[in-house]
């Protein structure tokens, strides 16, 4: 039986040091921005990636190239991987990605048409790489006061410019749960109404404030389906900056069956068997979600435990994404 891979754009730990400690020693900083060793990730307004034109890997700069077509655009520390310091760039209009998509020889992609093609290492820089610049496009002006910010801290720390206020902005990550919900063998799974046909997945749902993890997996659950959760277990977590979220998944047991749509959220959700979602996946009345989220992760895990069935395996799945 194949072991479940990590989360799509986890594990970046392994080969990435973020060099937080570094990030305001300025030499320090232009010392790795001009080392011939360095890359630099572009990314569009929108947060496409610039890709090889003929394959699915990421179209990096050189320090030479950088200099040569992007000497404007501000550079934000990504960390050090094998070695070799990577960056964040972003053109300042969109004249300018489409006039370096040429020079380049390039093509640009978002992260959810190629985040299951890239190699694992260059998914994980790219939503690392989108999270970082989407916080970058919609934050402007200081929360507080309403002065313009300065980027600080290679592009990890953003300032108030008005010196009577002068507060620390960081980046903004909007913690989720997400769960698969089982009694006696069949696992709690909704649809909402403008997903593809036959579509089902995981509940899942933002976290409120002073909420414990375990209690906004029972409080979601309960809201989009009326099911009572008990017992919830951690299973595995993933960055999900579309545009600016962490999905943190949980396993949970229901106490009571009972299926009672409140708000409408959902317009179906139902109790799966393994052999029904098997069959289903067969004769295609049953799409899971996109290998791509921890969703499809979850369902994987509960199939493999529940009944040794290997979701990858079990049929021509039209998977939605």
């Amino acid at each position: 039986m194949s072991a479940t891979p990590p989360n799509t754009f986890a594990g970046l730990s392994l080969i990435l040091d973020r060099m937080a400690e570094r990030r305001d020693d300025a030499a320090w900083l232009a010392a790795q921005a001009a080392s011939p060793t360095a890359r630099y990730l572009l990314l569009d307004a929108e947060g496409r990636a610039f890709l090889h034109a003929d394959r699915d890997t990421l179209r990096w700069l050189d320090a030479d190239e950088r200099r040569r077509l992007c000497a404007d655009a501000p550079a934000w520390l990504l960390g050090i991987a094998e070695g070799r310091p990577h960056f964040l760039l972003a053109p300042a209009s969109d004249t300018h990605a489409a006039a370096l998509e040429s020079a380049l020889q390039a093509r640009r992609a978002g992260l959810r048409e190629v985040g299951l093609l890239l190699p694992a290492d260059e998914a994980g820089l790219f939503a690392y790489a989108k999270g970082l610049a989407h916080w970058h496009r919609e934050t402007r002006h200081c929360a507080y006061c309403g002065a313009p910010l300065d980027v600080v801290s290679a592009g990890h720390r953003l300032h108030c410019t008005d010196a009577a206020c002068g507060r620390m902005h960081f980046p903004r990550t909007d913690a989720a749960i997400i769960v698969i919900v089982e009694h006696e063998g069949a696992c709690l799974l909704g649809r909402q109404s403008g997903w593809p046909p036959g579509r089902y997945s995981t509940l899942a749902g933002f976290i409120e404030p002073g909420e414990a993890l375990e209690d906004a997996v029972r409080r979601e659950v309960m809201e989009e389906s009326g099911v009572r959760v008990g017992t919830v277990r951690y299973h595995s977590s993933q960055p999900w900056p579309m545009p600016a979220s962490l999905m943190v998944g949980f396993t949970a047991v229901a106490l009571d069956p009972a299926i009672h749509l409140r708000d409408r959220e959902l317009e179906d959700a139902r109790w799966f068997t393994p052999q029904q979602i098997a069959d289903g996946i067969a004769d295609g009345s049953f799409v899971p979600s996109s290998p791509l989220s921890v969703s499809y992760r979850l369902l994987q895990h509960w199939l493999r435990e529940r009944a040794g069935m290997e979701l990858d395996e079990l049929g021509p799945a039209r998977i939605a994404m």
